[in-house]
């Protein structure tokens, strides 16, 4: 496997910008796919909403992109996010892509379908482990950083938004602390806590497949799709509801006053407001923090949920690191 190992410098300076501040690390379920061959970008490029040859672009090309897969009708099958790990266009390309390990056989299938005759492999990586590192606010040390950094193969900040941190890939075993001295393992459930409150979708849970719509979903608002690249499946509805510049709905992050009940609320719940008015539907949470596609007319308005005679108020919220004209 062609890896790009990340060097002590880069670790350095990202400590230093998180101004010595404890990173959180997350060991995440998601499933990893290595794509690889003289067309591996150019076979994901008809396949997914962002530019791929991105990837194997000459020059100061990005080391992981946020993407969607598309049915024909244009609804999220899978949200994925792709890693460059060969180090120059001179080297074969190699790409490695992330996705809700549920769908892994599914997604494969997806890929072999449309591989016909392209130059290229698909394989999973089950010897590699994903982690999200999220800094925290106690300090770190920094000095302690070792003179390389084997054990990771990527250490890149998540292409989605800023507020999710950084994209660690690393070998499965490898020691945490000699990658990312003075990081904690975290509970992964304070990871989709966090998501939550950011308003970030992740996984088919917060994403059904056949059913989320991509700008819906806010994919532009992560740098998940690109209005300029050629066509792919899914095009024609993405690029029609973008250009008529009209959605009514979005995901949008949702919390609770008072506890939820202890068994959950369903996924697909009807959201009311107080005149009894469908604003939207519940899709996905943790503890007293969740995700909802709402009406944007509705959103400023007290809500409620009805769930065996019971009425569950939540209210929704605007990211701060939405773009300013789509808070308004």
């Amino acid at each position: 496997m062609l890896v790009r190992a990340i060097t002590a410098p880069v670790l350095r300076r990202w400590c230093r910008g998180r101004r010595g501040a404890a990173a959180a690390c997350f060991p995440l379920g998601r499933a990893l796919l290595g794509v690889r061959g003289a067309e591996a970008a150019v076979f994901l490029q008809g396949l997914l909403t962002n530019d791929v040859m991105q990837l194997v672009a000459a020059g100061d090309s990005p080391p992981a992109l946020y993407a969607h897969a598309l049915n024909v009708q244009g609804r999220c099958l899978y949200d994925v996010i792709l890693y460059r790990l060969h180090g120059s266009t001179a080297e074969e390309p190699h790409i490695l892509l992330e996705c809700d390990s549920s769908v892994l056989d599914s997604i494969q299938k997806h890929l072999k379908l449309y591989k016909i005759r392209r130059k290229v492999t698909i394989t999973p990586c089950p010897e590699l482990s994903l982690w999200a590192v999220i800094p925290g606010e106690q300090p770190g040390d920094a000095s302690s950083l070792p003179k390389s950094a084997h054990p990771a193969l990527l250490l890149t900040p998540d292409p989605r938004a800023e507020v999710m941190g950084w994209r660690l890939i690393a070998k499965k075993g490898a020691n945490l602390s000699e990658i990312i001295p003075g990081s904690q393992i975290g509970d992964v459930q304070d990871y989709h806590r966090h998501r939550y409150k950011q308003g970030i979708p992740e996984g088919v849970k917060d994403l059904p497949p056949g059913v989320a719509l991509p700008l819906e979903s806010n994919l532009a608002f992560m740098n998940g799709i690109s209005f300029t690249k050629g066509c792919y499946i899914g095009q024609e509805l993405t690029a029609r509801t973008h250009h008529m510049g009209v959605i009514r709905k979005r995901l949008l992050p949702v919390s609770f006053p008072e506890p939820p009940p202890s068994s959950g609320i369903p996924a697909g719940s009807d959201i009311l407001t107080e005149s009894g008015k469908r604003a939207g539907k519940f899709r996905a949470g943790q503890g007293e923090l969740g995700i909802a596609l709402l009406r944007l007319a509705h959103t400023k308005e007290p809500l409620c949920i009805q769930l065996a005679g019971d009425t569950v108020r939540l209210r929704a919220s605007t990211p701060q690191w939405w773009p300013k004209a789509a808070a308004k």
